[in-house]
């Protein structure tokens, strides 16, 4: 069973790595410690100290905080508040709904009818960093992407209570 060090995981995050690289350590079997290394690895990386339970994507985070809540963090240490609600509704949203708009983004013609698909810009409200982009029909409500059972996932992949 392979084990990597922190240099090689930093790379992987970073995307420095190759394919064939990638593509190995995606492929072998993973040591029990990766998501330790994982984890560290990003709280090594944001300037808060709140304790990061598990990545929500690039920016985002499930984190404890010292009084005990868990909420929705990006890089910057904006909250979005309780893990169980959801974060989009406390971000900026840029919406393209008109043809010029999506024109900034597609080249003519190569863009959806925003009478059909309009593309919602969720951004974190601290820093400006763009978190998700849907492509939802007008009107549409905004997804909830994912709301994991951190205890469940903690105990049962982990092996360990939170």
């Amino acid at each position: 069973m392979p084990d990597y060090d922190r240099e090689t995981l930093e790379n992987l995050i970073d995307g420095k790595l190759s394919w064939p690289e990638v593509k190995n350590i995606m492929s072998s079997f993973k040591d029990p410690d990766r998501f330790d290394k994982y984890v560290q690895i990003l709280q090594d990386r944001v300037p808060w100290d709140d304790r990061i339970l598990l990545p929500l994507s690039l920016h985002l985070y499930i984190v404890e905080k010292e009084d005990g809540p868990r909420v929705v963090k990006c890089d910057c240490g904006q909250e979005f508040g309780d893990y169980h609600e959801n974060w989009k509704l406390e971000a900026l949203v840029h919406v393209r709904d008109t043809e010029e708009k999506l024109q900034e983004v597609y080249p003519p013609l190569m863009h959806s009818n925003p009478e059909w698909v309009v593309l919602r810009e969720f951004y974190c409200p601290g820093c400006k960093t763009q978190l998700e982009v849907e492509a939802v029909p007008p009107g549409y409500p905004v997804i909830f992407d994912f709301q994991p059972d951190l205890e469940t996932f903690y105990r049962e992949w982990l092996g360990r209570e939170i």
